[in-house]
């Protein structure tokens, strides 16, 4: 019987205990930019200080907070908008590399869909276009590209090869070599040691009857990479070219005595 007593008289005490009491919206006010203090970015913790300030009727206070919360999530759509573009892109270069081109090409447009400015995306579609002859989409894509990134020589490398590809008259009929001739004057311009775009620019300017342009590249081909037998054999088979002999001689020389002492000493026998 006590013992029954005393049980009862436990859960009456626990039935008894005292319950938190709902914050004030004025302490709700304090509690929250506490928080802001230690993070400014909690989207949470603005979003519900915008509503407690309509509550009060702070109308000002509440534009302003709510103003606040749209911005930082404006922020968080346009992060996830790009980590979402990259793994579309990211899964496109899978599939390229397994040899499923048309499936990784879904993929790098998904991306572009989420992220018009996916780098990844939009080198690699638009060097998968080109590979399928769509030198047009080809060319959109890689104009886009040097767009966002125009320091970069290999995108302006790519885009004149497309440039000249139009210029071709049984693919289209775009008289694009001047784009081209600027866009391999843009990669030397960034990298002058580029030794590819050096030679495609020569091959224009022959093509086009103007030697004395080609030769300019050349020499500055060679003189950028001092050390490639490459840069030299082109430049003085393109004075030879142009009967400009002695300068082709001169090269030679040039070439002779440069890579002269490289080669190994003969071995002399005892």
């Amino acid at each position: 019987m006590d013992t029954a007593g005393q049980g009862e008289q436990t859960t009456d005490k626990t039935a008894e205990a005292p319950v938190d009491a709902p914050l004030s919206l004025d302490d709700e006010i304090v509690e929250i930019k506490k928080l802001l203090e230690a993070d400014p970015d909690d989207f949470q913790a603005q979003c519900r200080l915008g509503e407690v300030y309509f509550a009060k009727g702070m109308l000002d206070e509440a534009y302003e907070q709510v103003s606040k919360a749209i911005d930082i999530a404006e922020s968080l759509r346009a992060q996830m908008a790009e980590s979402l573009a990259m793994y579309y892109a990211n899964r496109g270069t899978i599939l390229a590399t397994q040899g499923k081109l048309d499936d990784a090409m879904e993929q790098f447009q998904h991306a572009l869909k989420v992220n018009p400015r996916d780098v990844l995306a939009l080198f690699n579609l638009g060097r998968a276009r080109f590979d399928k002859d769509d030198y047009m989409d080809a060319k959109d894509l890689f104009e886009r590209l040097v767009d966002v990134t125009p320091e970069d020589p290999i995108a302006w490398f790519q885009l004149g090869k497309v440039y000249e590809k139009l210029e071709l008259r049984n693919i289209s009929d775009l008289h694009t070599i001047d784009a081209a001739i600027m866009a391999y004057r843009r990669v030397l311009e960034l990298d002058p040691h580029n030794l590819e775009a050096a030679f495609a620019l020569m091959e224009i300017h022959l093509n086009m009857r103007k030697p004395d342009e080609a030769i300019q590249v050349l020499e500055a081909a060679v003189q950028n990479n001092p050390e490639e037998p490459l840069a030299y054999y082109n430049l003085i088979s393109t004075y030879e070219k142009t009967k400009r002999f002695a300068e082709a001689d001169q090269t030679r020389e040039r070439l002779k005595s440069r890579f002269a002492s490289r080669r190994p000493p003969e071995s002399k026998g005892k």
